[in-house]
Protein backbone atom coordinates (compact mmCIF):
# COMPACT_ATOMS: atom_id res chain seq x y z
CA UNK A 1 0.00 0.00 0.00
CA UNK A 2 1.38 3.17 -1.22
CA UNK A 3 1.07 6.43 1.23
CA UNK A 4 2.08 9.94 0.90
CA UNK A 5 3.93 11.18 4.12
CA UNK A 6 4.68 14.50 4.49
CA UNK A 7 7.14 13.68 7.97
CA UNK A 8 10.09 14.89 7.96
CA UNK A 9 11.62 11.88 5.79
CA UNK A 10 9.78 12.50 2.80
CA UNK A 11 9.22 16.21 3.12
CA UNK A 12 10.76 17.65 -0.08
CA UNK A 13 13.19 21.02 0.67
CA UNK A 14 10.55 23.86 -0.27
CA UNK A 15 7.67 22.11 1.65
CA UNK A 16 9.93 21.51 4.40
CA UNK A 17 10.81 25.04 4.35
CA UNK A 18 7.43 26.13 3.91
CA UNK A 19 6.49 24.19 6.95
CA UNK A 20 9.32 25.94 8.73
CA UNK A 21 8.25 29.27 7.76
CA UNK A 22 4.65 28.91 9.21
CA UNK A 23 5.65 27.91 12.45
CA UNK A 24 8.56 30.62 12.98
CA UNK A 25 7.94 33.93 10.83
CA UNK A 26 6.03 35.15 13.47
CA UNK A 27 7.61 34.21 16.39
CA UNK A 28 10.96 35.64 14.48
CA UNK A 29 9.30 39.20 14.17
CA UNK A 30 8.09 39.50 17.55
CA UNK A 31 11.54 38.25 18.69
CA UNK A 32 12.92 41.36 16.26
CA UNK A 33 10.47 43.73 18.09
CA UNK A 34 11.05 42.31 21.76
CA UNK A 35 15.41 42.04 21.56
CA UNK A 36 16.12 44.71 19.32
CA UNK A 37 13.33 46.79 19.81
CA UNK A 38 12.84 47.49 16.07
CA UNK A 39 9.37 48.58 14.59
CA UNK A 40 6.99 46.65 13.07
CA UNK A 41 8.29 47.91 9.50
CA UNK A 42 11.92 47.34 10.31
CA UNK A 43 11.45 43.96 12.03
CA UNK A 44 9.11 42.62 8.85
CA UNK A 45 12.05 43.91 6.48
CA UNK A 46 14.43 41.94 8.55
CA UNK A 47 12.29 38.87 8.78
CA UNK A 48 11.72 38.86 4.99
CA UNK A 49 15.63 39.25 4.55
CA UNK A 50 16.17 36.38 6.93
CA UNK A 51 13.96 33.83 4.70
CA UNK A 52 15.74 35.18 1.59
CA UNK A 53 19.08 33.98 2.83
CA UNK A 54 17.87 30.76 4.56
CA UNK A 55 16.36 30.06 0.87
CA UNK A 56 20.10 31.61 -0.85
CA UNK A 57 21.55 28.78 2.30
CA UNK A 58 22.51 25.18 1.51
CA UNK A 59 19.69 22.85 1.56
CA UNK A 60 21.54 21.20 4.91
CA UNK A 61 19.25 20.31 7.64
CA UNK A 62 19.36 22.67 11.01
CA UNK A 63 19.85 21.33 14.05
CA UNK A 64 18.45 24.80 16.04
CA UNK A 65 15.79 26.54 13.51
CA UNK A 66 15.07 29.45 15.62
CA UNK A 67 18.35 30.13 16.59
CA UNK A 68 19.35 30.22 13.43
CA UNK A 69 16.33 32.49 12.44
CA UNK A 70 17.90 34.71 14.85
CA UNK A 71 21.19 34.80 14.54
CA UNK A 72 20.87 35.42 10.61
CA UNK A 73 18.42 38.35 11.93
CA UNK A 74 20.47 39.69 13.96
CA UNK A 75 23.27 39.92 11.94
CA UNK A 76 21.34 41.78 9.56
CA UNK A 77 20.09 44.00 12.21
CA UNK A 78 23.83 45.02 13.01
CA UNK A 79 24.86 45.42 9.52
CA UNK A 80 21.67 47.61 8.93
CA UNK A 81 22.74 49.56 12.22
CA UNK A 82 26.48 50.21 10.56
CA UNK A 83 25.10 51.49 7.68
CA UNK A 84 22.87 53.52 9.00
CA UNK A 85 25.47 55.28 11.85
CA UNK A 86 27.98 55.52 9.13
CA UNK A 87 25.59 57.24 7.08
CA UNK A 88 24.91 59.66 9.69
CA UNK A 89 28.19 59.82 10.59
CA UNK A 90 29.39 60.93 6.56
CA UNK A 91 26.31 63.54 6.82
CA UNK A 92 27.81 64.96 9.91
CA UNK A 93 30.99 65.06 8.70
CA UNK A 94 30.05 66.38 5.49
CA UNK A 95 28.51 69.37 7.34
CA UNK A 96 30.82 70.19 9.81
CA UNK A 97 33.56 70.12 6.92
CA UNK A 98 31.41 72.58 4.66
CA UNK A 99 31.16 74.95 8.06
CA UNK A 100 34.20 75.11 8.77
CA UNK A 101 36.04 74.29 5.72
CA UNK A 102 40.12 75.71 5.48
CA UNK A 103 39.87 78.39 2.40
CA UNK A 104 42.72 78.14 0.48
CA UNK A 105 44.30 81.48 -0.23
CA UNK A 106 45.96 81.02 -3.81
CA UNK A 107 44.85 79.36 -6.53
CA UNK A 108 47.63 76.54 -6.43
CA UNK A 109 45.74 75.45 -3.02
CA UNK A 110 42.53 75.84 -4.09
CA UNK A 111 43.69 73.18 -7.38
CA UNK A 112 45.35 71.29 -4.66
CA UNK A 113 42.29 70.94 -2.81
CA UNK A 114 40.29 69.68 -5.16
CA UNK A 115 42.58 67.30 -6.38
CA UNK A 116 43.17 66.23 -3.26
CA UNK A 117 39.08 65.39 -3.24
CA UNK A 118 38.52 63.99 -6.32
CA UNK A 119 41.51 61.39 -5.11
CA UNK A 120 40.04 60.59 -1.87
CA UNK A 121 36.22 60.67 -3.30
CA UNK A 122 37.56 58.04 -6.21
CA UNK A 123 38.31 55.73 -3.55
CA UNK A 124 36.37 52.57 -3.14
CA UNK A 125 34.03 53.48 -0.38
CA UNK A 126 35.57 50.55 2.27
CA UNK A 127 38.84 52.39 2.17
CA UNK A 128 37.44 55.74 2.10
CA UNK A 129 35.98 55.53 5.07
CA UNK A 130 38.62 54.40 6.78
CA UNK A 131 41.24 57.15 5.48
CA UNK A 132 38.79 59.80 6.36
CA UNK A 133 37.90 58.18 9.91
CA UNK A 134 41.66 58.22 10.48
CA UNK A 135 42.91 60.86 8.11
CA UNK A 136 40.38 63.65 8.81
CA UNK A 137 38.54 62.40 12.33
CA UNK A 138 41.90 61.83 13.91
CA UNK A 139 40.38 58.27 15.24
CA UNK A 140 42.30 55.71 16.43
CA UNK A 141 42.92 52.63 14.74
CA UNK A 142 40.49 50.49 17.24
CA UNK A 143 38.05 53.21 17.48
CA UNK A 144 37.53 52.96 13.79
CA UNK A 145 37.25 48.99 14.20
CA UNK A 146 34.85 49.29 16.90
CA UNK A 147 33.05 51.80 15.11
CA UNK A 148 32.77 49.98 11.49
CA UNK A 149 32.55 46.65 13.35
CA UNK A 150 35.70 45.40 11.42
CA UNK A 151 39.14 44.39 12.85
CA UNK A 152 41.41 46.51 13.56
CA UNK A 153 44.33 44.51 10.96
CA UNK A 154 41.31 45.52 8.51
CA UNK A 155 41.59 48.90 9.44
CA UNK A 156 45.24 48.81 9.15
CA UNK A 157 45.15 47.28 5.87
CA UNK A 158 42.74 49.42 4.26
CA UNK A 159 44.38 52.58 5.23
CA UNK A 160 47.34 51.05 3.83
CA UNK A 161 45.98 50.48 0.60
CA UNK A 162 44.42 53.87 0.83
CA UNK A 163 47.48 55.50 1.17
CA UNK A 164 49.10 53.31 -1.72
CA UNK A 165 46.27 54.60 -4.40
CA UNK A 166 46.38 58.08 -3.20
CA UNK A 167 50.33 57.81 -3.50
CA UNK A 168 49.48 56.11 -7.52
CA UNK A 169 47.06 58.80 -8.46
CA UNK A 170 49.24 61.58 -7.08
CA UNK A 171 52.15 60.25 -8.82
CA UNK A 172 49.67 59.77 -12.60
Amino acid sequence: MSRESSGPDRATPTSALRSWHDRDAEWLREILQRRLRVDHALADDIAQETWVRVLKATQVGVEHPRAFLLKIATNLFRDARRRDNLHAFKLKLWSSSQESAFQPQSLEEQEADRLLEQIISSLPEPLRDVFVLSRFQRMTNRDIASHLGISVKTVEARISKALELCLTKLRD
